[in-house]
């Protein structure tokens, strides 16, 4: 009978984060999958749980993901932590998850600490509607890319940022976003210097020019305006209708025509049209 794998989220920065149902999970587990297995060792050393670790990260989860899941098929529970937050967010956990799905393996996710929502509730941003964007590339190339494709965007939108790569990823968004575009920087989150900075982007830049960024950063930015769309009205039917006409449309097509372009009931544009030649 296969096992199981529990997706078990840890501390973002204060210990004390730790629920009840993940100490439990972590105690029932037969193995952990960590990260790093040294971070992860210091939480449940912190725990007073012994366990066997397995390492799991980038760069070896080809080959790991298969001895992990070849372990959870011969009956055993594995539980995957990251260093810290929720795994599978932005994290290699999502292809051991896509792995057990794929072979019929029950995956079970406990909720818990995640830096993505803990900024976005307490950014001032809306909340209503977001979209969450990891880190961002770090060729410039890549990265404006990324951020050009989102410029149109109206969702608040949320990435995560090391310090040492904070201003040039502040300094192209505000040229694609514009420096006026409200910001919330949350740092350090859960921890002894928490700090959140509500902001736009000029300003952002300017304050962390004259004072060198530390940290981990969760950025919060507000989505693009909602554009109002124009309704088109009976002259501009009018005139279009006249321009297809000189073209050699007929007048009949051309009022159809208007009608699709210009999102127009027919009898409005037909109305127009009787205009023209008065």
């Amino acid at each position: 009978m296969a096992g199981m794998l529990y997706l078990v989220p840890t501390p973002i920065g204060n210990l004390g984060d730790i629920s009840i149902r993940c100490r439990q999970t972590l105690e029932q587990a037969d193995f952990i999958a960590a990260e790093d297995t040294r971070v992860s060792l210091k939480l449940l050393n912190h725990l007073g749980i012994k366990k066997p670790l397995v390492s799991y990260y980038e760069h070896n989860k080809d080959f790991k993901g298969n001895v992990i899941l070849d372990r959870i098929l011969a009956g055993e529970t594995c539980a995957l932590v990251s260093d810290a937050g929720s795994p599978a967010i932005s994290d290699p956990g999502e292809d051991l998850v896509k792995q057990c799905a794929a072979a019929g393996i029950t995956v079970c996710a406990i909720p818990g600490p995640c830096a993505v929502i803990t900024a976005l509730s307490i950014s001032g941003q809306s909340t209503g509607r977001f979209c969450f964007e990891g880190f961002l590339s770090t060729a410039k190339k890549s990265r404006r890319e990324h951020l050009e494709a989102l410029v149109n965007e109206t969702r608040t939108m949320i990435f995560y940022e090391a310090p040492h790569k904070l201003l040039s990823t502040l300094e192209d968004m505000a040229e694609v976003f514009g420096g006026d575009r409200p910001i919330s920087l949350c740092r350090e989150l859960t921890k002894l210097h928490e700090e959140v900075v509500r902001t736009t982007l000029v300003e952002a830049i300017a304050k962390y020019t004259d004072q060198p960024p530390k940290g981990e950063f969760v950025l919060v930015i507000a989505g693009a305006p909602e554009r109002v769309k124009e309704v088109a009205t009976a002259d501009d039917a009018a005139a279009r209708v006249k321009a297809l006409m000189d073209t050699g449309i007929s007048r009949k097509d051309a009022i159809k025509q208007t009608a699709k372009e210009l999102n127009l009931p027919k009898n409005v544009v037909y109305d127009a049209a009787l205009t023209i030649d008065a």
